[in-house]
């Protein structure tokens, strides 16, 4: 991998995702909205890999699985209107599927074709599979951060808009009932994450997005979401009660004592 290929990835992508674009303009902003989120997990990809001393054709590795990620939900959106994968189909799936049918990988050896293969397959899996060797986990867990770290931004950056007009892409068209079931108050306190099954109303999402900092993997990216302070942010936006204060409370602490530990 070099950058020359990197630049060619880049300027596919951009094509690609000009082909979803409408005269609808709610369609376009939806899309635009993917497309500026898979760029912010490039950078946090960058920033990680770089934090973690990673070399240069590591970086461009790394920044190509990101450019990827998400290259599915473009067509998933436009066949069923929805990002919801429960309601449509898994997005990693289909992504990979319109990469093999562009042969958008076909420049890459087959050993980085299947290392970037591999990660996008798992990135919005509940797990990765253990069994993986130790370089493709790396890049599986690195990529998943990365993604992580910008869904947090995305969902905390709308959550602290108030007047902004109600979103069903982000709340997933959850009811916005004052409670926290207790099946996803539990996970948070055993350093589990939340189950989407389990999941009933928006403040139930809300811990769900929390819990996913026992996913974590490395000590930059428990800096980033203290510096971005991302479960403060959501936080504030839940129901004041003991039981949802100590849930979060169990995060923040697991956060600050992660975040402590040397790379």
């Amino acid at each position: 991998m070099d950058r020359k290929k990197l630049d060619h990835f880049k300027l596919w992508f951009n094509d690609y995702v000009s082909g979803y674009l409408t005269g609808n303009t709610d369609n376009n902003s939806i899309m635009l909205l993917k497309k500026e989120h898979t760029l912010r997990v490039c950078r946090n990809i960058v920033m990680l890999g770089t934090a973690l001393h990673l070399p240069e054709q590591d970086l461009i590795c790394a920044e190509t699985m990101a450019l990827f990620h998400d290259i599915g939900r473009f067509k998933q959106y436009a066949l069923y209107g929805t990002f919801n994968d429960l309601q449509s189909v898994n997005h990693a799936r289909l992504g990979l599927n319109q990469l093999g049918v562009n042969r958008v990988l076909s420049v890459c050896s087959t050993d980085t074709k299947r290392l970037i293969s591999k990660s996008i397959a798992y990135h919005n899996a509940a797990a990765i599979p253990e069994y993986e060797d130790k370089n493709t986990l790396f890049f599986m867990r690195l990529l998943r951060d990365a993604d992580k770290l910008d869904i947090w931004k995305v969902v905390t950056d709308y959550y602290s808009n108030k007047n902004k007009k109600r979103s069903t892409t982000i709340e997933l068209g959850l009811p916005d009932d004052p409670v926290c079931s207790k099946k996803v108050i539990i996970p948070l306190h055993d350093h589990r994450i939340v189950k989407i099954e389990d999941i009933k109303t928006l403040n139930d999402f809300k811990l769900l997005q929390i819990s996913w900092v026992f996913d974590l993997n490395f000590a930059p990216s428990f800096k980033a979401v203290q510096k971005r302070n991302y479960l403060e942010l959501i936080k504030i936006t839940l129901p004041e009660s003991k039981e949802i204060h100590e849930a979060v409370q169990e995060a923040q602490d697991y956060v600050h004592r992660m975040a402590l530990v040397s790379d």
